[in-house]
């Protein structure tokens, strides 16, 4: 007989899922996340790979997490610290139990919590029974024998049914805030279509987990968050990797130029070329180089060849590119580059997020080889800035760099997706006519002309040497150098012209502006939510394009006695609003590896103000 719960409402939750890289909880998380996006919910999340690819199973290295923030209103980050933790192992609590929220609630896979496993993880005594845990709500769930037990007619092995534990937790959370299971019961089905005794298996452990919560009398209570009031439309839970390739290829649509990226694999990068490689039926051409240069090189190809041309990578990767984005820059061909940053210097942490590589997508070559760059604020703005790039780099004969970063990539949020109307046509054209043609002239954006190989009577010379202004033959003079150097700089700043004012969020002038750029987005606007309903006056703007700045940054900038500038780095975009706007600048820089905190950033705000509010 099920014992009577009572439901509360809530108006938001986060909840972060954690234990070993095999325990499934990417999958878990996801599998939450897509379900709450289809209730209606706003969300946002951020997946916590561990760094080590085969880190030993039950340490601390070896922790994957999923976090997910969901509520009834807009959502803007993924949750500063968890209201739950759902853990597989002591691993698990040893890591993140620092970052729960006091009070918080613990649901413990009793089941992993032996004498291996709490050495594994520096316990020399049980938290589960020592104190460790007093002044939060504990849960202890022996998950992995109840999912056996569950299966003890199962046809699959042993080890096989402990793999399908996952499921079992995640039917007790879809209990414990009221979602329901069929999203996940059809992707059961579509996923082991060829393995029955796997879709078996796998709903059994999912209703089990559920039909646990309901008769349990631990649970006391069941929560429920009421749908978000969303803009009217079709959404779609997406990725910033993924949203970064449906741009790509809605670029190339939209230009009616055959796409193709060249790319060498590397994390948190990846996904985008994987994504991107599944609309051949759009005519894509998908390249996995054998290494960085190649991957650039043949992009540059490509667009030399008349196709929009791509190539994705993170940090360490960027580095390897930089001459090739040089001999594009000579050449003067469209070519987006995308790095999607993660902690550095070298290799530095390969599933964390970080801002760090602005100065180095600015200016980051050798000689003068300027580029514009831009970056999403958020993961489904990645769709938006993977046009804009494709834009500029037509519009313009150049390459453009776009920044996102591990959080953006692997993040998720609800999309609306945008009709087909609603997005602008890219206009890209070619030269065909012979007559008064040459290779290096250019229109009122100072773009060159942009020529298919193999147009009769339109042959000219390409490459990496110095080309003489209008004729485009090689040219080691001097002033024609100079000249060059400047008609480049000239058009990449001739851009500001093309995009749009910089928005100030509040009061055009004051006494404090906060000013972000990239993924910071989101813990930015919360934390402006936060204070603002403490009483305090407090600006915002947030840069999508960095170089060059929108044409209004130097005087909304300069409307403030202070701006603060919070960044997953040691102060990149300060330095560069001080060199180039010569005002002074206060930082926010925690550099984790994690999205800046919400938190943070309010108490850097009411630190600002002096306390006192407005």
């Amino acid at each position: 007989m099920a014992v009577k719960k009572k439901v509360e409402s809530l108006s938001e939750v986060t909840v972060r899922f954690a234990g070993d890289s095999g325990d499934g909880m990417q999958l878990t998380g996801s599998q939450f996340s897509d379900t709450t996006a289809l209730v209606g919910n706003d969300l946002s999340t951020l997946p916590d790979y561990p760094a080590e690819i085969r880190a030993p199973a039950g340490t601390i290295y070896g922790v994957s997490g999923f976090q997910l923030h969901f509520g009834s209103s807009d959502v803007h980050t993924p949750g500063d610290r968890p209201d739950v933790l759902v853990a597989m192992n002591p691993a698990a609590i040893k890591k993140n139990l620092s970052e729960l929220k006091n009070g918080g609630i613990i649901i413990a896979n009793t089941d992993s919590f032996d004498a291996k496993n709490l050495k594994l993880a520096k316990y020399e005594t049980n938290p589960l029974e020592d104190g460790t845990l007093d002044g939060y709500s504990v849960f202890q769930v022996p998950v992995t024998t109840l999912t056996a037990k569950a299966l003890e007619n199962s046809a699959l092995s042993q080890k096989e049914i402990n793999r399908c534990k996952n499921f079992f937790a995640l039917g007790m959370m879809y209990w414990l805030y009221d979602r329901p299971l069929d999203q996940t019961l059809v992707w059961i089905s579509k996923k082991f279509q060829s393995k029955p005794e796997f879709i078996e298996a796998n709903e059994t452990a999912l209703k089990a987990g559920y039909n646990f919560g309901e008769m349990t009398e631990a649970f006391t209570t069941r929560y429920r968050i009421e749908p978000a009031r969303l803009p009217k439309g079709t959404y779609k839970s997406i990725s910033g990797n993924e949203a970064t390739a449906l741009g790509m290829l809605t670029a190339s649509v939209k230009s009616k130029l055959p796409a193709f990226l060249g790319s060498y694999p590397i994390t948190p990068a990846s996904e985008i070329l994987q994504y991107f490689s599944n609309y051949k039926n759009f005519g894509v051409k998908t390249f996995q180089a054998e290494d960085e240069i190649a991957g650039i090189t043949s992009a540059i190809g490509a667009a030399y060849a008349g196709y929009l041309g791509f190539t994705t990578t993170s940090g360490p990767g960027l580095a390897l590119k930089t001459e090739a984005m040089g001999l594009a820059v000579m050449t003067e061909l469209p070519l987006v580059v995308i790095n999607v940053q993660r902690g550095g210097p070298s290799t530095g942490l390969p599933t964390k997020t970080e801002q760090a590589d602005l100065l180095q997508a600015i200016y980051g070559r050798n000689g003068e080889a300027p580029i514009p760059v831009i970056a999403a604020a958020t993961p489904s703005d990645c769709f938006n800035m993977a046009i804009e790039a494709s834009r500029i780099a037509v519009k313009y004969m150049t390459p453009v760099i776009l920044l996102t970063d591990g959080y953006l990539a692997n993040g998720s949020e609800p999309w609306k997706i945008p009709h087909n109307d609603e997005i602008p046509a890219i206009e890209a054209k070619f030269v065909t006519e012979t007559e008064g043609f040459q290779p290096y002239s250019r229109d009122e954006n100072l773009a060159r002309p942009w020529v298919k190989p193999g147009t009769p009577g339109l042959e000219h010379r390409i490459g990496g040497l110095e080309k003489a202004n209008i004729k485009g033959t090689v040219s080691y003079d001097p002033d024609n150098h100079d000249l060059m150097i400047k008609l480049r700089a000239e058009k990449v700043r001739k851009v500001v012209n093309d995009i749009p004012k910089l928005e100030v969020d509040g009061d055009s002038t004051g006494k404090l502006l906060v000013a972000g750029w990239g993924g910071t987005y989101g813990a930015i606007k919360e934390a402006i939510i936060k204070v603002r309903r403490k009483g305090y006056n407090v600006s915002q703007v947030h840069f999508r394009y960095l170089n060059p700045f929108p044409g209004n940054t130097g005087e909304v900038v300069s409307s403030f006695k202070k701006v603060l500038v919070p960044e997953i780095n040691l102060g990149q975009l300060a330095t560069v609003l001080r060199s180039q706007f010569l005002i002074p600048v206060e930082q926010l820089n925690v550099v984790r590896g994690l999205p800046l905190r919400t938190a943070d950033i309010a108490d850097k705000i009411i630190e600002l103000l002096g306390g006192e509010n407005e």
